[in-house]
Protein backbone atom coordinates (compact mmCIF):
# COMPACT_ATOMS: atom_id res chain seq x y z
CA UNK A 1 0.00 0.00 0.00
CA UNK A 2 2.86 2.37 0.72
CA UNK A 3 4.09 1.86 -2.88
CA UNK A 4 0.64 2.78 -4.18
CA UNK A 5 0.17 5.86 -2.01
CA UNK A 6 2.50 7.64 0.34
CA UNK A 7 1.71 7.85 4.03
CA UNK A 8 0.85 11.55 3.73
CA UNK A 9 -1.49 10.86 0.81
CA UNK A 10 -3.28 8.16 2.79
CA UNK A 11 -3.68 10.44 5.80
CA UNK A 12 -4.96 13.27 3.59
CA UNK A 13 -7.50 11.02 1.91
CA UNK A 14 -8.73 9.48 5.17
CA UNK A 15 -8.96 12.90 6.81
CA UNK A 16 -10.88 14.31 3.84
CA UNK A 17 -13.29 11.37 3.81
CA UNK A 18 -13.89 11.69 7.56
CA UNK A 19 -14.61 15.42 7.30
CA UNK A 20 -17.03 14.88 4.41
CA UNK A 21 -18.95 12.02 6.02
CA UNK A 22 -19.27 13.91 9.32
CA UNK A 23 -20.55 17.13 7.73
CA UNK A 24 -24.15 16.71 8.97
CA UNK A 25 -22.75 16.82 12.51
CA UNK A 26 -20.14 19.59 12.44
CA UNK A 27 -22.11 21.88 10.11
CA UNK A 28 -25.29 21.83 12.19
CA UNK A 29 -24.13 24.63 14.55
CA UNK A 30 -23.56 26.81 11.46
CA UNK A 31 -27.09 26.24 10.18
CA UNK A 32 -25.88 24.23 7.18
CA UNK A 33 -26.57 20.67 8.32
CA UNK A 34 -29.71 20.12 6.24
CA UNK A 35 -29.63 17.64 3.30
CA UNK A 36 -30.32 19.98 0.37
CA UNK A 37 -27.37 22.26 1.12
CA UNK A 38 -25.09 19.34 2.01
CA UNK A 39 -25.87 17.76 -1.36
CA UNK A 40 -24.87 20.98 -3.11
CA UNK A 41 -21.65 21.07 -1.11
CA UNK A 42 -20.81 17.61 -2.47
CA UNK A 43 -21.84 18.34 -6.06
CA UNK A 44 -20.05 21.65 -6.47
CA UNK A 45 -17.06 20.33 -4.56
CA UNK A 46 -16.79 17.57 -7.17
CA UNK A 47 -17.21 20.14 -9.94
CA UNK A 48 -14.34 22.20 -8.50
CA UNK A 49 -12.07 19.16 -8.05
CA UNK A 50 -12.48 18.32 -11.74
CA UNK A 51 -11.97 21.90 -12.86
CA UNK A 52 -8.76 22.06 -10.82
CA UNK A 53 -7.30 19.20 -12.89
CA UNK A 54 -7.42 21.45 -15.94
CA UNK A 55 -6.76 24.84 -14.36
CA UNK A 56 -4.71 23.99 -11.29
CA UNK A 57 -2.53 21.23 -12.70
CA UNK A 58 -2.35 22.07 -16.40
CA UNK A 59 -2.68 25.86 -16.27
CA UNK A 60 -5.52 26.17 -18.79
CA UNK A 61 -8.21 28.58 -17.59
CA UNK A 62 -11.59 27.57 -19.00
CA UNK A 63 -14.62 29.85 -18.85
CA UNK A 64 -16.90 27.23 -20.39
CA UNK A 65 -17.07 24.32 -17.98
CA UNK A 66 -20.72 25.00 -17.24
CA UNK A 67 -21.46 23.56 -20.69
CA UNK A 68 -20.35 20.09 -19.54
CA UNK A 69 -22.21 20.58 -16.26
CA UNK A 70 -25.40 21.30 -18.19
CA UNK A 71 -24.86 18.45 -20.65
CA UNK A 72 -24.53 16.06 -17.70
CA UNK A 73 -27.82 17.32 -16.24
CA UNK A 74 -29.70 17.02 -19.52
CA UNK A 75 -28.32 13.54 -20.19
CA UNK A 76 -29.28 12.32 -16.71
CA UNK A 77 -32.83 13.67 -16.97
CA UNK A 78 -33.30 12.08 -20.39
CA UNK A 79 -32.07 8.80 -18.93
CA UNK A 80 -34.70 9.11 -16.20
CA UNK A 81 -37.36 9.84 -18.81
CA UNK A 82 -36.49 7.22 -21.41
CA UNK A 83 -34.77 4.35 -19.57
CA UNK A 84 -35.14 4.09 -15.82
CA UNK A 85 -35.32 6.17 -12.68
CA UNK A 86 -32.29 4.34 -11.31
CA UNK A 87 -29.41 6.78 -10.89
CA UNK A 88 -26.50 4.56 -11.96
CA UNK A 89 -27.33 4.34 -15.71
CA UNK A 90 -27.99 8.08 -15.72
CA UNK A 91 -24.59 8.85 -14.18
CA UNK A 92 -22.77 6.52 -16.57
CA UNK A 93 -24.46 8.03 -19.61
CA UNK A 94 -23.83 11.56 -18.36
CA UNK A 95 -20.11 10.91 -17.91
CA UNK A 96 -19.81 9.30 -21.37
CA UNK A 97 -21.73 12.04 -23.20
CA UNK A 98 -19.80 14.76 -21.35
CA UNK A 99 -16.52 13.06 -22.27
CA UNK A 100 -17.42 13.04 -25.98
CA UNK A 101 -18.59 16.62 -25.76
CA UNK A 102 -15.37 17.68 -24.01
CA UNK A 103 -13.28 15.79 -26.55
CA UNK A 104 -14.76 17.78 -29.45
CA UNK A 105 -14.61 21.17 -27.74
CA UNK A 106 -11.17 20.51 -26.26
CA UNK A 107 -9.79 19.44 -29.63
CA UNK A 108 -10.87 22.77 -31.11
CA UNK A 109 -10.04 25.06 -28.18
CA UNK A 110 -6.60 23.62 -27.41
CA UNK A 111 -5.33 24.86 -30.75
CA UNK A 112 -4.82 28.08 -28.80
CA UNK A 113 -3.50 28.80 -25.33
CA UNK A 114 -3.66 31.56 -22.76
CA UNK A 115 -6.41 34.15 -23.04
CA UNK A 116 -7.38 32.89 -26.51
CA UNK A 117 -8.16 29.47 -25.08
CA UNK A 118 -10.26 31.05 -22.34
CA UNK A 119 -12.22 33.13 -24.85
CA UNK A 120 -12.85 30.10 -27.05
CA UNK A 121 -14.22 28.06 -24.16
CA UNK A 122 -16.44 30.98 -23.15
CA UNK A 123 -17.73 31.27 -26.73
CA UNK A 124 -18.55 27.55 -26.91
CA UNK A 125 -20.30 27.67 -23.55
CA UNK A 126 -22.48 30.59 -24.63
CA UNK A 127 -23.29 28.81 -27.88
CA UNK A 128 -24.38 25.77 -25.88
CA UNK A 129 -26.48 27.96 -23.57
CA UNK A 130 -28.25 29.64 -26.49
CA UNK A 131 -28.84 26.30 -28.20
CA UNK A 132 -30.36 24.88 -25.03
CA UNK A 133 -32.41 27.99 -24.33
CA UNK A 134 -33.94 28.76 -27.71
CA UNK A 135 -32.84 26.43 -30.52
CA UNK A 136 -32.95 22.84 -29.27
CA UNK A 137 -36.21 23.30 -27.39
CA UNK A 138 -37.60 19.87 -28.41
CA UNK A 139 -34.67 18.34 -26.51
CA UNK A 140 -34.14 20.86 -23.72
CA UNK A 141 -37.67 22.28 -23.30
CA UNK A 142 -36.21 25.75 -23.52
CA UNK A 143 -36.55 28.18 -20.64
CA UNK A 144 -39.04 25.93 -18.83
CA UNK A 145 -36.45 23.21 -18.38
CA UNK A 146 -36.60 19.44 -18.71
CA UNK A 147 -38.71 17.72 -16.05
CA UNK A 148 -39.94 14.22 -15.20
CA UNK A 149 -43.57 13.24 -15.73
CA UNK A 150 -45.64 10.12 -15.17
CA UNK A 151 -46.19 9.80 -18.92
CA UNK A 152 -42.47 9.29 -19.66
CA UNK A 153 -41.84 5.89 -21.32
CA UNK A 154 -39.02 4.59 -19.05
CA UNK A 155 -38.67 1.40 -21.07
CA UNK A 156 -36.45 -0.47 -18.58
CA UNK A 157 -38.78 0.23 -15.66
CA UNK A 158 -41.75 -0.77 -17.81
CA UNK A 159 -40.03 -4.01 -18.86
CA UNK A 160 -39.55 -5.09 -15.23
CA UNK A 161 -43.06 -4.04 -14.26
CA UNK A 162 -42.02 -1.04 -12.19
CA UNK A 163 -44.89 1.41 -11.65
CA UNK A 164 -44.98 4.82 -10.02
CA UNK A 165 -47.53 7.02 -8.34
CA UNK A 166 -47.08 10.70 -7.77
CA UNK A 167 -44.10 12.73 -8.91
CA UNK A 168 -41.30 10.43 -10.22
CA UNK A 169 -38.04 10.75 -8.30
CA UNK A 170 -34.62 9.16 -8.98
CA UNK A 171 -33.75 6.04 -7.00
CA UNK A 172 -30.84 3.71 -6.30
CA UNK A 173 -31.86 0.07 -6.64
CA UNK A 174 -35.41 1.05 -5.80
CA UNK A 175 -34.49 3.18 -2.77
CA UNK A 176 -35.24 6.91 -2.75
CA UNK A 177 -32.27 9.28 -2.84
CA UNK A 178 -33.95 12.06 -0.94
CA UNK A 179 -32.72 13.59 2.31
CA UNK A 180 -29.52 12.33 3.90
CA UNK A 181 -29.49 9.27 1.62
CA UNK A 182 -28.96 11.66 -1.29
CA UNK A 183 -26.21 13.44 0.63
CA UNK A 184 -24.24 10.26 1.32
CA UNK A 185 -24.76 9.14 -2.28
CA UNK A 186 -23.22 12.41 -3.51
CA UNK A 187 -20.56 12.26 -0.79
CA UNK A 188 -19.41 8.88 -2.10
CA UNK A 189 -18.75 10.38 -5.52
CA UNK A 190 -16.96 13.40 -4.06
CA UNK A 191 -14.67 11.10 -2.06
CA UNK A 192 -14.02 8.91 -5.10
CA UNK A 193 -13.45 11.98 -7.28
CA UNK A 194 -11.00 13.36 -4.74
CA UNK A 195 -9.18 10.01 -4.64
CA UNK A 196 -8.77 9.87 -8.43
CA UNK A 197 -7.67 13.51 -8.55
CA UNK A 198 -5.11 12.71 -5.86
CA UNK A 199 -3.81 9.78 -7.85
CA UNK A 200 -3.67 11.85 -11.04
CA UNK A 201 -1.70 14.62 -9.31
CA UNK A 202 0.87 12.15 -8.01
CA UNK A 203 1.19 10.07 -11.19
CA UNK A 204 3.64 10.50 -14.11
CA UNK A 205 0.69 11.83 -16.11
CA UNK A 206 0.13 14.45 -13.41
CA UNK A 207 3.81 15.39 -13.53
CA UNK A 208 3.43 15.99 -17.26
CA UNK A 209 0.44 18.25 -16.64
CA UNK A 210 2.40 20.24 -14.06
CA UNK A 211 5.28 20.55 -16.54
CA UNK A 212 2.87 21.94 -19.14
CA UNK A 213 1.72 24.54 -16.63
CA UNK A 214 5.28 25.39 -15.64
CA UNK A 215 6.72 25.91 -19.13
CA UNK A 216 4.82 24.47 -22.08
CA UNK A 217 6.91 26.38 -24.62
CA UNK A 218 10.15 24.79 -23.42
CA UNK A 219 8.58 21.33 -23.65
CA UNK A 220 7.47 22.01 -27.20
CA UNK A 221 10.92 23.26 -28.18
CA UNK A 222 12.41 19.98 -27.00
CA UNK A 223 10.08 18.16 -29.41
CA UNK A 224 7.57 17.01 -26.81
CA UNK A 225 3.94 17.00 -27.99
CA UNK A 226 1.90 18.45 -25.14
CA UNK A 227 -1.51 18.50 -26.84
CA UNK A 228 -2.51 14.88 -26.07
CA UNK A 229 -1.84 15.48 -22.37
CA UNK A 230 -3.70 18.78 -22.31
CA UNK A 231 -6.60 17.25 -24.22
CA UNK A 232 -6.72 14.32 -21.79
CA UNK A 233 -6.84 16.74 -18.86
CA UNK A 234 -9.62 18.68 -20.59
CA UNK A 235 -11.68 15.54 -21.16
CA UNK A 236 -11.18 14.28 -17.60
CA UNK A 237 -12.18 17.67 -16.26
CA UNK A 238 -15.26 17.65 -18.49
CA UNK A 239 -16.19 14.20 -17.19
CA UNK A 240 -16.05 15.48 -13.62
CA UNK A 241 -18.30 18.40 -14.60
CA UNK A 242 -20.75 16.08 -16.35
CA UNK A 243 -20.88 13.79 -13.32
CA UNK A 244 -21.53 16.78 -11.04
CA UNK A 245 -24.32 17.96 -13.33
CA UNK A 246 -25.86 14.49 -13.33
CA UNK A 247 -25.74 14.33 -9.52
CA UNK A 248 -27.54 17.67 -9.39
CA UNK A 249 -30.23 16.15 -11.62
CA UNK A 250 -30.44 13.17 -9.25
CA UNK A 251 -31.04 15.38 -6.21
CA UNK A 252 -33.16 17.89 -8.16
CA UNK A 253 -34.62 16.15 -11.26
CA UNK A 254 -34.74 19.23 -13.44
CA UNK A 255 -32.39 20.35 -16.20
CA UNK A 256 -32.45 23.96 -17.32
CA UNK A 257 -30.35 26.15 -19.58
CA UNK A 258 -29.38 28.36 -16.62
CA UNK A 259 -26.97 25.65 -15.52
CA UNK A 260 -24.93 26.36 -18.67
CA UNK A 261 -24.65 30.14 -18.30
CA UNK A 262 -21.25 31.82 -18.25
CA UNK A 263 -21.89 32.87 -14.65
CA UNK A 264 -21.88 29.19 -13.63
CA UNK A 265 -18.48 28.79 -15.32
CA UNK A 266 -17.20 31.89 -13.53
CA UNK A 267 -18.46 30.52 -10.23
CA UNK A 268 -16.29 27.41 -10.42
CA UNK A 269 -13.30 29.62 -11.28
CA UNK A 270 -13.96 31.66 -8.12
CA UNK A 271 -14.28 28.46 -6.08
CA UNK A 272 -10.89 27.24 -7.24
CA UNK A 273 -9.09 30.57 -6.76
CA UNK A 274 -10.70 31.16 -3.36
CA UNK A 275 -9.63 27.77 -2.03
CA UNK A 276 -6.25 27.53 -3.71
CA UNK A 277 -5.38 26.81 -7.34
CA UNK A 278 -3.41 23.60 -7.81
CA UNK A 279 -4.19 22.21 -4.37
CA UNK A 280 -6.37 19.17 -3.80
CA UNK A 281 -8.50 20.33 -0.89
CA UNK A 282 -8.59 24.06 -1.69
CA UNK A 283 -11.15 24.02 -4.54
CA UNK A 284 -13.52 21.92 -2.40
CA UNK A 285 -13.27 24.41 0.48
CA UNK A 286 -13.85 27.28 -1.95
CA UNK A 287 -16.97 25.56 -3.30
CA UNK A 288 -18.30 25.01 0.22
CA UNK A 289 -17.74 28.64 1.22
CA UNK A 290 -19.46 30.08 -1.86
CA UNK A 291 -22.44 27.73 -1.55
CA UNK A 292 -22.69 28.50 2.15
CA UNK A 293 -22.82 32.23 1.43
CA UNK A 294 -25.31 31.69 -1.36
CA UNK A 295 -27.73 29.67 0.77
CA UNK A 296 -27.23 31.01 4.31
CA UNK A 297 -26.31 34.70 3.95
CA UNK A 298 -28.89 35.18 1.22
CA UNK A 299 -31.60 33.96 3.61
CA UNK A 300 -30.86 36.58 6.26
CA UNK A 301 -33.20 39.57 6.45
CA UNK A 302 -33.73 42.66 8.59
CA UNK A 303 -35.90 40.75 11.06
CA UNK A 304 -33.15 38.22 11.77
CA UNK A 305 -30.55 40.98 12.02
CA UNK A 306 -32.76 42.92 14.43
CA UNK A 307 -32.98 39.92 16.72
CA UNK A 308 -29.22 39.35 16.39
CA UNK A 309 -28.34 42.92 17.45
CA UNK A 310 -31.13 43.15 20.05
CA UNK A 311 -28.64 43.00 22.96
CA UNK A 312 -27.38 46.47 21.98
CA UNK A 313 -29.11 49.79 22.78
CA UNK A 314 -31.71 50.78 20.20
CA UNK A 315 -29.71 53.78 19.00
CA UNK A 316 -26.77 51.48 18.19
CA UNK A 317 -28.67 48.43 16.96
CA UNK A 318 -30.72 50.19 14.27
CA UNK A 319 -27.71 51.60 12.35
CA UNK A 320 -25.96 48.24 12.59
CA UNK A 321 -29.04 46.50 11.15
CA UNK A 322 -29.04 48.93 8.21
CA UNK A 323 -25.32 48.54 7.55
CA UNK A 324 -25.12 44.76 7.90
CA UNK A 325 -28.33 44.39 5.90
CA UNK A 326 -26.41 45.56 2.83
CA UNK A 327 -24.14 42.50 3.09
CA UNK A 328 -26.81 39.79 3.44
CA UNK A 329 -30.02 38.86 1.68
CA UNK A 330 -29.88 40.09 -1.90
CA UNK A 331 -26.54 41.73 -1.10
CA UNK A 332 -24.73 38.52 -0.18
CA UNK A 333 -22.58 38.91 -3.31
CA UNK A 334 -21.06 41.98 -1.67
CA UNK A 335 -19.86 39.86 1.25
CA UNK A 336 -18.49 37.26 -1.15
CA UNK A 337 -16.72 39.99 -3.11
CA UNK A 338 -15.09 41.40 0.02
CA UNK A 339 -13.93 37.95 1.11
CA UNK A 340 -12.53 37.31 -2.37
CA UNK A 341 -10.66 40.65 -2.40
CA UNK A 342 -9.17 39.97 1.04
CA UNK A 343 -8.07 36.49 -0.01
CA UNK A 344 -6.48 37.68 -3.25
CA UNK A 345 -4.61 40.57 -1.56
CA UNK A 346 -3.38 38.85 1.59
CA UNK A 347 -3.42 35.18 0.52
CA UNK A 348 -2.74 35.01 -3.24
CA UNK A 349 -2.52 31.22 -2.98
CA UNK A 350 -6.04 31.00 -1.56
CA UNK A 351 -7.24 29.66 1.75
CA UNK A 352 -4.78 26.77 1.58
CA UNK A 353 -1.91 29.27 1.59
CA UNK A 354 -3.22 30.54 4.92
CA UNK A 355 -3.34 26.97 6.19
CA UNK A 356 0.27 26.42 5.09
CA UNK A 357 1.39 29.63 6.80
CA UNK A 358 -0.26 28.61 10.05
CA UNK A 359 1.26 25.12 9.84
CA UNK A 360 4.70 26.61 9.15
CA UNK A 361 4.38 28.97 12.12
CA UNK A 362 3.41 26.09 14.38
CA UNK A 363 6.39 24.04 13.19
CA UNK A 364 8.76 26.96 13.73
CA UNK A 365 7.51 27.55 17.25
CA UNK A 366 7.64 23.85 18.12
CA UNK A 367 7.48 22.51 21.67
CA UNK A 368 9.24 24.48 24.46
CA UNK A 369 12.98 23.86 24.47
CA UNK A 370 13.03 22.29 21.01
CA UNK A 371 15.14 25.08 19.48
CA UNK A 372 17.78 24.94 22.19
CA UNK A 373 18.13 21.18 21.74
CA UNK A 374 18.44 21.50 17.95
CA UNK A 375 21.11 24.23 18.16
CA UNK A 376 23.43 22.23 20.44
CA UNK A 377 26.48 21.03 18.44
CA UNK A 378 26.78 17.31 17.92
CA UNK A 379 29.54 15.66 19.90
Amino acid sequence: MTNFMSRNDILLFLGFAAVVLAMPIWLSPFGAGYPDLLQRFMIYGLFAVGFNILFGLTGYLSFGHAAFFGVGSYTAVWSFKLLTLDAIPALILAVCVSALFALVIGFLCLRRSGIYFSILTLAFAQMCYNLAYSVLTPITNGETGLQLTLSDPRVIDAAVGQTFTGQPVPTLLGQSLGGYAGFYFCALFLILGFFFAQRIAGSPFGMMLKSIKSNQTRMQFTGFNTRPYALSAFVISGMYAGLAGALLAVTDPLAGAERMQWTASGEVVLMTILGGVGTLVGPVIGAWIIKYFENILSALNDGILTRFWSFLPEGVADPLVKVTGKFVGEGWHLTLGLVFVIIVIFLPGGIMEGVRRIAAAVRRSGPPGAKSIQTQPAE
